[in-house]
């Protein structure tokens, strides 16, 4: 059997209960999470990356925004094009592009070197947003929220993979060994996965690009995706600046209770398995209940989670508490926004492309705020800003109809 048979009997298996679909399925949730590290690298490594440029951690906590901006760029010009282009090709020449970029970010001499380099890299690795929309298009409708809650499962795991192990390589190796490693595995698993995709023949019509220009009209006629992509920048947003932050908390820079190491903060990863545990559950009640009580149920919890968090500053079992809280509120939004973003619309990569970039945007921007925030008011101001994001996410889109 031929490698393109194997890979569209595999394509086929990922809506199906064959073995080959399933393996199929594990493989793009294993690219995925390799991939989605790459935004969140530098995240636990501004204590190391700040002592080797001579800076604080504060100073330098502008880099993870950074990486935001960045995947939120990629995902404007190149996301759209799973509708246009063949996959294959695409997500093999990210994967190229982002491990070179990586290596750059490895040998930067410098600060502005460094952002530039991860700005690159994660407007390259945006991968898993080609590759949600293909398992959303080959799973039964029944089963639909289910499958893309598998590949949000690996997306979560890539996110605590980068704050756990990049903070233990971190410390044993120094922050460069983290970017090399890391643009090792983008490059063998994406080639795989490019390599396991079916070979899809597109017929473009007009610009390269012009599924980039029809996002604003595609997001005003469709209130679902509109509302999907506030609710998400509302609760992306906030985890983000939680998130982001917690380092600069955890490893005793001002304001902080905390004395811990750089591989101990990042061991606080471990509670953002959450995340993984709870997209299967959450991708089930979707199927069931549907997306819009699963959201007002996700909101609540982070509303809870945002005081939990505030009180963590000081005591480190409500901080636990509120990273479950916040990973589970997350990625239960997450399932249930993105479901209904890939099946509201005819165009689900540009659809899909709205609704991450959304998100991100949101993302970024808090986390940029909160930075401000610790160096201002420390742990306290981080808190505000997530809790305003919440307030914002869903009080704008509970408004309109």
């Amino acid at each position: 059997m031929s490698s393109a048979t194997i890979a569209q009997t595999s394509a086929r298996g990922a809506a199906g209960p064959t073995a080959a679909g399933k393996l199929f399925l594990v493989l793009i949730a294993v690219c995925t999470a390799v991939t989605a590290a790459n935004i969140y690298l530098a995240a636990p490594l501004l204590p190391l990356i700040a002592h080797d440029f001579g800076s604080t951690p504060s100073a330098v906590a502008w880099i993870a925004s950074v990486a935001q901006f960045g995947y939120a760029t990629g995902l404007l010009f190149f996301a759209p094009l799973g509708d246009r282009v063949d996959r294959r090709r695409l997500v093999a020449a990210l994967s190229v592009a982002t491990a070179v970029a990586l290596i750059g970010a490895a040998a930067a001499p410098g600060t502005a070197a460094l952002a530039g380099a991860v700005f690159v890299a994660a407007a390259a690795t945006v991968v898993p947003q080609l590759l949600v929309p293909l398992v959303a298009e080959r799973a039964p409708a029944h089963h639909r929220a289910r499958h893309v809650a598998a590949v949000i499962a690996g997306l979560f795991t890539g996110i605590v993979a980068a704050r756990v192990l990049g903070g233990l390589v971190g410390q044993a190796f120094g922050w460069r060994a983290v970017f090399a490693g890391s643009a090792g595995l983008t490059l063998l698993l994406g080639l795989a996965t490019a390599l396991a995709l079916p070979a899809e023949t597109r017929r473009r019509t007009g610009p390269l690009f012009a599924g980039l220009t029809a996002l604003p009209g595609l997001v005003r006629s469709s209130p679902d995706l509109w509302r999907a992509c506030l609710r998400q920048a509302g609760m992306f947003g906030a985890w983000s600046a939680l998130w982001t932050s917690l380092a600069l908390l955890l490893t005793g820079t001002t304001g902080s209770t905390y004395g811990f190491s750089t591989a101990t903060a990042g061991l606080f990863g471990l509670f953002g398995l959450t995340a993984s545990a709870v997209a299967p559950l959450a991708g089930g009640l979707v199927d069931r209940f549907g997306a819009g009580r699963v959201v007002g149920s996700a909101y609540l919890l982070a509303a809870v989670s945002v005081p939990l968090f505030w009180l963590g500053g000081q005591v480190l079992w409500a901080l636990c508490v509120a990273a479950v809280a916040i990973h589970a509120a997350l990625v239960a939004s997450h399932v249930a926004n993105q479901t209904l973003a890939l099946t509201t619309t005819s165009a689900p990569a540009t659809a899909n492309t709205a609704y991450v970039v959304a998100g991100f945007a949101g993302g970024a921007l808090a986390s940029a705020l909160a930075g401000t925030a610790y160096t201002h008011w420390g742990w306290s101001g981080v808190c505000a800003v997530a809790g305003v994001w919440l307030v914002l996410g869903w009080s704008t889109t509970a408004a309109r109809r």
